[in-house]
């Protein structure tokens, strides 16, 4: 197949190149593109050079099969037609389209088959978040349908992007060199802070992001589940981590959720807290799995259970989650031409 990569130089762009080699996903011909700033920049894939063209209103895309599109929303409204209108199947990892109707928002572990049908040409890939709690509850509604969530968040600078990370690695010089911190991409410092924010605020004074978690997971997992989501930036290089708890119709002891949740495709569940054994984000980033621990009953509600998860947002935030859905299509024929 030919693919593209749109946004190829931001880091879910350069995750897309690694996470294409490592599958052996089966490209005859692969197209980088991005903005005036990144084109003309040269990366190796499979030990061939590849150089990014800046994407254009033309017809670039004629050929290609499926397109991985990680550019913002912005960029996705405006290069939708131009991108699908030869037949591309376009995986937008922005959020763009995701509440669309006419739009598949898809977890492939929790609703592939809903790839299948697409009347625009765009598949939507979830906010990262999102797509790391669902995984899991996925598990748990097959034992008992979930009537609500509680999350909390803990999100690693690299939510943000590579400009966030580097602003991070700066703040955290500065403090230590007892200099002035300096604020950029984040709304407060983040070196050795917390900041009870992640992007902006809406007029319920909930942010886009948690409202994102409310809306998305209804949508991926077709359920009438509630969730209320309070998302935190935190001082950590990569890697989201999710404090939740969930309310079960009937209840689930601690024994079927982690039996449940070790069976689930794509978890990994490591849960002996008196060993000093529970994921965290330090040892998850650069892992496909999302891992799980701290599974218990929720001393406040009779059919409630609370976990601990984190995993790599840039991967199966992200990059991976695209690709596996390509990879969906590619079993069932539907995405070659």
């Amino acid at each position: 197949m030919n693919v593209a990569i749109v946004g190829a130089s931001g880091a879910v762009g350069q995750e897309f190149l690694r996470v294409l080699a490592e599958r052996d996903f089966p490209i005859d011909n692969l197209l980088l593109f991005g903005s005036e700033r990144s084109a003309g920049r040269t990366y190796t894939f499979r030990g061939k050079p590849c150089v990014v063209k800046l994407l254009q209103h033309n017809d670039d895309f004629r050929d290609v099969d499926v397109v991985f599109a990680s550019a913002g929303a912005g960029t996705s409204k405006e290069y939708l037609e131009t991108i699908t209108k030869h037949g591309a199947v376009m995986i937008d990892n922005s959020s763009a389209f995701r509440m669309d109707e006419d739009v598949p928002l898809v977890v492939p572990e929790c609703n592939a088959e809903d790839a299948l049908v697409r009347p625009r040409g765009v598949i939507a890939n979830p906010n990262c978040t999102t797509i790391m709690l669902v995984v899991v509850l996925k598990a748990l509604e097959r034992l008992s349908h979930i009537r609500r969530v509680h999350v909390s968040t803990y999100q690693a600078a690299s939510g943000a992007g590579q400009v966030a990370m580097d602003e991070l690695v700066t703040q955290c010089r500065q403090v230590l060199d007892g200099e002035e911190v300096t604020v950029s991409k984040f709304p407060h410092q983040l070196a050795f802070n917390m900041i009870p924010q992640v992007d902006v605020f809406v007029d319920d004074d909930y942010t886009k992001e948690e409202k994102k978690m409310f809306f998305e997971t209804k949508k991926i997992m077709h359920s009438d589940v509630d969730v209320s989501a309070t998302c935190v930036r935190v001082p950590s290089m990569r890697s989201h981590s999710e404090a939740v708890w969930v309310e079960t119709e009937q209840p689930i002891t601690v024994d079927d959720a982690r039996r449940a949740i070790a069976e689930a495709e794509g978890v990994t569940l490591i849960d002996a807290p008196q060993e000093g054994r529970y994921p965290m984000p330090l040892f998850t980033a650069g892992k496909d799995d999302v891992y799980v621990g701290r599974v218990r009953k929720d001393l406040a509600s009779p059919n409630g259970l609370t976990f601990w998860l984190t995993g790599d947002q840039i991967r199966k935030g992200a990059a991976l989650n695209a690709v596996q859905i390509a990879e969906y299509l590619c079993r069932k024929g539907d995405i070659s031409r």
